[in-house]
């Protein structure tokens, strides 16, 4: 958007004046409309501050701030005006507005978790689903540290570097996948996708999270070792017992013992249900293939 263009005018306006001072305009409906406030500020001896509509030298239609006040020129009253056309900052703010109401719909209707981030964190605006995947009531949730409804998981140390990549205007926008915390203490692992919002000179005033992919909600599951983890990826690409002894340069006992810890401690007696747990406690990326730990997989997916 341009600079605002200063445009003055001087136009005598009395009995005796014969001139015919809106000549220049070329629609006629300007000429009607100045004239009309001329004689008003005539009328009335006073200043009128206003906004109105003209016909631009293109063809369209532009708007301008104005002031026009009554002067004394060589003995007789005349009228002076000085505007600025402000077409397209109108324009930018009609845009702005509607992207709003936009932004509006997707939180209170598209049913997808959504909140506006301060630069800081906090939770400035938020929609009634968000609300209820963290199962609290929107006015607790609105002015909340968003690092509160996260758990301590080994990748948040990445969402944090693609948060600051965010503000500081290096990436504008993200997708990670990240462990959310409720407020009953359960987890689910889940689809963040972050963008961010400009405000004056071109920095960065907000960002929006979307929620998308989610996970059951589940308490935390016990910590598992690298191996154990690393199992559960090898089991879940298929391989038998004696290929991951192999891959993982262990004996086949030692591959039976963390297979049946493994089954304790998710609550799974065979093969297929410790893969569809080790899925839905978020312990192995979800849309990923081969199958990979969700906490080594590259969360930040920046561009």
């Amino acid at each position: 958007m341009g600079q605002p263009r200063l445009r003055a005018s001087l136009r005598h306006h009395t009995g005796a004046d014969r001139r015919q001072p809106y000549r220049g305009l070329r629609h006629p409906s300007d000429a009607a409309q100045f004239r009309a406030l001329d004689q008003e500020i005539l009328s009335r001896g006073k200043p009128v501050r206003h906004h109105l509509r003209y016909h631009r030298s293109d063809g369209s239609t532009g708007q301008a701030a104005g002031h026009r006040f009554p002067v004394q020129e060589n003995g007789r009253t005349c009228v002076a005006g000085i505007y600025v056309d402000i077409t397209d900052h109108v324009r930018a703010t009609s845009q702005r507005q509607e992207a709003e109401e936009k932004l509006r719909a997707l939180r209170d209707y598209s049913g997808l978790p959504c909140a506006l981030l301060s630069v800081g964190g906090r939770i400035e605006q938020a929609g009634t689903a968000a609300a209820e995947l963290f199962r609290t009531r929107l006015s607790d949730l609105v002015g909340r540290r968003a690092h509160t409804l996260l758990a301590a998981t080994p990748d948040l140390r990445p969402l944090r570097r693609t948060w600051e990549g965010l503000i500081t205007r290096r990436i504008r926008r993200a997708e990670t996948s990240a462990v959310l915390l409720d407020t009953e203490g359960r987890q689910r692992r889940a689809q963040l996708h972050l963008s961010t919002v400009s405000g004056p000179v071109g920095r960065v005033a907000h960002v929006w999270a979307v929620v998308t992919d989610q996970s059951i909600a589940h308490e935390a599951h016990p910590p598992l070792t690298a191996a154990q983890i690393r199992i559960l990826s090898l089991l879940a690409g298929g391989s038998t017992n004696a290929e991951i002894a192999t891959s993982l340069k262990l004996s086949r006992q030692a591959v039976d013992y963390h297979l049946s810890r493994l089954r304790d401690l998710l609550g799974a007696e065979t093969r297929p249900a410790l893969i569809a747990r080790a899925y839905v406690l978020g312990i192995l990326a979800p849309r990923a293939w081969p199958p990979r730990p969700a906490a080594t997989r590259d969360p930040l997916g920046s561009r």
